[in-house]
């Protein structure tokens, strides 16, 4: 079955695929909320994770060290990079040292209580597994 077909719900009927559930791209500068009891997707993505795991342990990081860390290549760290800053997650600063371009990215305030939020949400549900 093609990965956004609709598959059948076993209560009947058919699921939404995943093209048609609610977006979580949020306009520029504005960070997008998650449901409460709901998973943040646009964090749960293992590159954006990475990403927002970095920069919360670290005031700020260029896109070089990023992509060293993350080992990832410069379309893919862009990319995801692009999404967390429109959400308003992240923030991206572009200068120059000498003749040579510096992009630094650094964790913006929603960004932080979002990564917070995902962790107490992850943390809930390690504790659930764990108790069952």
């Amino acid at each position: 079955m093609a990965r956004n077909a609709a598959a059948p719900d076993p209560r009947g009927g058919a699921r939404k695929r995943d093209d048609e559930k609610e977006p979580l791209r949020g306009v520029r500068g504005k960070a997008t909320e998650a449901t409460p009891g709901t998973l943040d997707r646009l964090i749960h993505e293992r590159m954006r994770l990475g990403i927002v795991s970095a920069l919360a342990a670290n005031e700020s990081l260029t896109f070089n060290e990023l992509k060293g860390l993350l080992q990832t290549t410069d379309g893919n760290l862009s990319v995801h990079a692009r999404k967390l800053e429109d959400a308003g997650y992240i923030s991206c600063t572009k200068s120059f040292e000498g003749r040579m371009p510096k992009t630094a990215y650094a964790l913006t305030v929603p960004g932080r209580k979002a990564f917070e939020r995902y962790l107490d949400h992850m943390e809930a549900l390690i504790r659930a597994a764990r108790d069952a």
